[in-house]
């Protein structure tokens, strides 16, 4: 399991070239960049704020939980904080399986709980000023379909 917080851009594909390596046990390697969009065409940047050790604690507790649940053999989170540009990747999430099944859904639980729940704070700069990047419903119903029954 690897878990970075970092403000320095990072490589997919090395990244990912790296993280698959090694995993004779995995039968399946799933991989997803997010990339900072600009849904109004008015986005000057993303300004992505967070809490040091507290942020690595959540994203580590989270790995641990999906790391158990879907018997990963590895994963690894990549997520940038300061100031980034339209079309910067933000984030990377890794997971390695058994199986493909297992790899592709605990890397979107992993996403929905970075969009969701994990502590970081997003400012969009604009042309007209800045606002604070609220959660949006759709996201938080992306994180509901996971809860345990």
């Amino acid at each position: 399991m690897d878990i970075r917080v970092q403000s320095a851009p990072f490589d997919f594909g090395a990244e990912a070239g790296a993280f698959a390596t090694g995993h004779d046990n995995a039968g399946a390697v799933v991989t997803f960049a997010g990339i900072v969009r600009d849904d109004t065409g008015s986005l000057q940047r993303m300004v992505i704020e967070h809490y040091p050790g507290m942020t690595e604690r959540a994203l580590e507790k989270i790995a641990r939980e999906a790391t158990g649940r879907w018997d990963l053999k590895d994963c690894l989170i990549i997520h940038r904080h300061g100031d980034l540009a339209v079309g910067e990747m933000i984030m990377m999430v890794a997971t390695a399986a058994r199986h493909r099944k297992a790899a592709f859904e605990a890397a979107e639980y992993l996403m929905d709980f970075l969009k969701s729940r994990a502590p970081f704070w997003k400012k969009e700069i604009t042309g007209s000023g800045t606002g604070w990047v609220a959660s949006k419903d759709e996201d938080e119903a992306a994180l509901g379909r996971w809860s345990k029954e």
